[in-house]
């Protein structure tokens, strides 16, 4: 039980929070959308850390029409007594210090808590435009402000009376750190509530968003981890028994995982992307420790289970691959303040506590070997499928090895030669590979590149929908070979990024609706054919003008690009009367030089990096985007619809050195 005791005692400081606007990327990952949001994750987490300790069965965030946003718990509220360290008060320690919290202490406030780095908050507040606290607790209400790059502009004040406890942070991130835009993304911030919903069964999330007439968003599920497999696996037909739950309370670390195996999942074959981890609440999309330990021990408890009954030929033995296809899982552990969890970097994306691994382990195969015990009809049709993919893989590889040869020396050779024209240098990680929308741009972009480190690869027509296809149509398919050949670093579970020839493979397409298409039919092809691409920044989207503002003064041409109609304005201004514009409807209305200064020269150009901030709704947009329609012509309606391929959402900006 949690130590109901919370005052200024329980709070220990570390040390300031002095250089984190200068570089805000080693706090919160980057100053892009993705670390945008992770601001007001940092809030929520501490709202979270008072739900788990018992304090607390609602967390509200709002989304005010400002782009401010507030926070609101109802935990014990924070601390408001004196912190004699640092003679301030300790909700100043707080918001003004890092690793200023009370999940240092091993006897303090919290015995679980996801925020152990403990700079959230202080980050938070060091790149906000603005930042006030209000405090319930002790039956008074506190306030504290702060103002740009948390300057105190108003110290803690009581303001008035409740008989309520709680804690309320509004903030508005700084602009001038953010550059690409300070605008929360609704569907984000969702899909992050509704996953600690399902976390935290019995707690409460509301979303509320005002600048949609204040609509509300509940998320609340009694069932927890079940609902959320449940959630995962709705669009699957064909699943293999019901969804298995197991928790282990006894020990000081805690496990909850809950499964589902499908006959068939994803294409992709990057099966441990359906593996999901958390420690502590925290999201850990890299796994760690508690995700090896699941992986040995289920795997273990099938395979004994298969021996003991004679289910398997010889010894013959089912490989983690064999087993982890079609499975959905979820992986839950619950760490206390004392054990030092340990997870990798700011962005905590990694679990590396040693001592997680063998207990759940050992928790896994005992309850899963007890299971399939329990359940005789669901084992044999489990282990029948895990041998039908373990036969179906070793057959896949010998055709592999078969064809390997004949594909190297005679198809790749055909392919290549035709269309790609390659960089000179062979210092790989330099190079980039530009695939470009047509012939006609293609012949401008070989004219405008950087020879030594720059690859063209022009596409006739658009590439296939690879979510509408199966394997053996998309590797027959010649541009799909192309590019798979191109790259050379394979696909799905043979690709290996020390084979890639390139550092950065560059998407540049027509900024109109059939090359907003096109960017999709390649994404969800990289996306599901080459996902590491994307997990390591190595894939982008060129990021041409739409407009050239001109005028020649003295025989010499002075000239603006603009990339919207607020740069166009703009333009037009500077430029002053006399200008000529240029609407440039594709990026064969560009000259060589135009389109080299502009899109493809590192110094001048603009990218756009492709990152996945929820792979699952990514996964789900995905499927229903690309597989959900019938004919193209309802695809193509749908991006149109749903989709801005402008500066937003889930790309980094990178400008002059990207």
């Amino acid at each position: 039980m949690a130590n109901n005791k919370y005052d200024g005692s329980d709070i220990q400081i570390l040390e300031g929070m002095e250089a984190v606007r200068l570089r805000p990327a080693m706090y919160i990952g980057s100053a892009s959308s993705s670390g945008l949001h992770h601001l007001v994750k940092e809030i929520v987490a501490n709202s979270i850390d008072e739900a788990l300790a018992g304090f607390g069965k609602k967390i509200t965030v709002i989304l005010h029409k400002d782009d401010s946003v507030s926070v609101i718990d109802e935990g014990r509220g924070i601390p408001v007594s004196l912190n004699k360290e640092k003679n301030i008060s300790t909700a100043r320690a707080v918001f003004e210090y890092l690793h200023a919290g009370g999940k240092f202490k091993e006897d303090g406030a919290y015995q679980v808590s996801g925020g152990m780095h403990g700079v959230g908050v202080t980050v938070t507040n060091a790149l906000s435009e603005y930042l006030t606290v209000t405090i319930c607790r002790d039956g008074k209400i506190y306030t504290l402000q702060y103002e740009k790059g948390g300057k105190l502009k108003q110290d803690l004040l009581v303001t008035g009376t409740t008989n309520k406890t709680g804690t309320t942070v509004r903030f508005k991130a700084d602009i001038l750190v953010f550059k690409s835009g300070i605008e929360f993304k609704y569907d984000v911030l969702a899909a992050y509530l509704q996953e600690n919903a399902y976390l935290l069964k019995g707690v409460k999330f509301i979303l509320i968003n005002e600048k949609n007439k204040n609509s509300e968003e509940v998320f609340y599920y009694e069932n927890g981890l079940k609902d959320y497999i449940a959630e995962l696996t709705q669009s699957q037909t064909k699943k293999i028994g019901q969804i298995a739950y197991f928790e282990d309370n006894k020990g000081e670390i805690k496990s909850e995982i809950a499964l589902q195996f499908c006959d068939e999942l994803y294409s992709d074959g990057d099966n441990d992307k359906y593996l999901i981890s958390f420690a502590n609440n925290i999201r850990t999309k890299n796994g760690g420790t508690h995700v090896s330990g699941f992986k040995a021990g289920l795997t273990q408890a099938i395979n004994d289970f298969a021996f003991a009954n004679n289910l398997l030929k010889g010894k013959e033995r089912l490989e983690g691959i064999d087993i982890y296809e079609g499975l959905v899982a979820i992986i839950s552990v619950k760490i206390p303040t004392g054990s030092k969890m340990e997870l990798q970097g700011q962005t905590k994306d990694s679990l590396n506590t040693p001592e997680v691994q063998p207990i759940v382990k050992a928790f896994i195969y005992e309850q899963f070997k007890y299971y399939l015990s329990e359940n005789k009809k669901f084992s044999l049709e489990l282990i029948e499928k895990c041998y039908a993919s373990k036969k179906a893989r070793e057959a896949a590889r010998k055709a592999r090895e078969d064809s390997k040869k004949i594909r190297a020396s005679i198809k790749q050779d055909i392919i290549l030669s035709d269309k790609l024209t390659p960089a000179q240098s062979k210092d790989f990680e330099k190079n980039e590979l530009f695939i470009v929308e047509g012939d006609s741009a293609g012949g401008t972009a070989k004219k405008g590149r950087d020879r030594l480190h720059q690859a063209i690869l022009p596409l006739r027509g658009k590439p296939l929908n690879v979510e509408s296809a199966n394997d053996a149509k998309i590797l027959q398919n010649e541009e799909i070979q192309t590019m798979i050949n191109t790259i050379g670093a394979g696909i799905k579970k043979g690709f290996n990024v020390k084979n890639c020839k390139y550092g950065k493979i560059i998407i540049m397409t027509d900024a109109d609706d059939d090359g907003a298409h096109i960017q999709t039919l390649l994404l969800t092809f990289f996306y599901r054919y080459m996902p590491q691409l994307i997990d390591l920044g190595m894939v982008y989207v060129a990021y041409p003008p739409l407009y050239r503002v001109s005028k020649e003064v003295s025989k010499k041409m002075q000239q603006i690009y603009a990339w919207n109609d607020e740069e166009l304005d703009a333009a037009k201004k500077r430029i002053g009367a006399g200008y000529r514009v240029s609407r440039y409807k594709g990026l064969g209305e560009m000259d060589a030089i135009q389109l080299k200064e502009t899109t493809m020269d590192p110094k001048t150009r603009t990218l756009i990096q492709v990152a996945i901030e929820n792979d699952m709704a990514v996964n789900k947009s995905i499927r229903t985007l690309m597989a959900g329609s019938d004919t193209s012509a309802e695809r193509k309606q749908w991006v149109l619809s749903n989709i801005d391929f402008t500066l937003k959402d889930s790309f980094v900006k990178e400008t002059a050195n990207d």
